[in-house]
């Protein structure tokens, strides 16, 4: 199984802990030592699966708007996007459980025009308020059909770090990763108002693969 790149530090912070605490374990309970080992290894592995990287084969887009991420998804409605594009919008937003795999991709192709990193609280990644107040980072790409769309990173109550590795000027693909999040978030994508919208609350999406939305050419 192949691990995500980010995996490295937690992964070597865990298995050190899990020899000390196996190791003292062992030591001071004898053979009740296996009520405290065999939890640790399930925990151990759930990280392993935590980080994985699917094999997935990610199609050119043009106009199609594809799921940024694992997840549900957990709403669908029209607000007022005051960062970047300050104008009404359509709001997907993606919720991702510490069991969804956490890579985050574009979820249209173009071109980077804005990057931006936000700290903030960090409110549980379903609250509604989440998207403005939480730790987040901000991309807008212009995509292939000339449509500006902005889409979001947001930590949650448990994930605390956000990585992404774009920068204005760089070319989006669709599907391909741009970014992570470790333990449990969700992603936000804003839409042109006449983007006919294919997915529904309470979808759950493959991030590459599944058509959430088309852009009208």
């Amino acid at each position: 199984m192949k691990l995500h790149r980010e995996s490295k530090g937690t992964i070597a912070v865990a298995t050190i802990l899990f020899i000390i605490i196996g190791f003292l374990a062992v030591y001071f309970l004898k053979i009740w030592s296996l009520l405290v080992i065999m939890p640790l290894l399930v925990v151990y592995s759930l990280i392993f699966w935590f980080f994985r990287v699917p094999n997935r084969e990610i199609l050119d887009h043009k106009e199609n708007v594809i799921a940024p991420v694992d997840g549900k998804v957990v709403m669908i409605k029209e607000v007022e996007e005051t960062e970047f594009l300050r104008e009404k919008v359509i709001q997907v937003s993606i919720f991702m459980s510490p069991l969804n795999v956490h890579i985050c991709r574009y979820p249209v192709s173009g071109k980077v025009i804005y990057k931006k990193y936000h700290p903030g609280k960090y409110l549980v990644a379903w609250h509604e308020k989440s998207s403005t107040e939480n730790e987040r980072t901000t991309v807008a790409v212009e995509s292939l059909t000339n449509h500006k769309v902005v889409f979001r990173q947001i930590a949650g109550y448990v994930a605390r770090r956000i990585m992404f590795y774009c920068n204005e000027g760089d070319e989006a693909k669709a599907g391909h990763e741009f970014g992570f999040i470790k333990f449990g978030s969700r992603m936000d994508v804003f839409l042109p108002l006449d983007t006919e919208i294919i997915c529904n609350i309470g979808d759950i999406t493959k991030g590459g693969l599944d058509v959430i939305a088309r852009l009208k050419e």
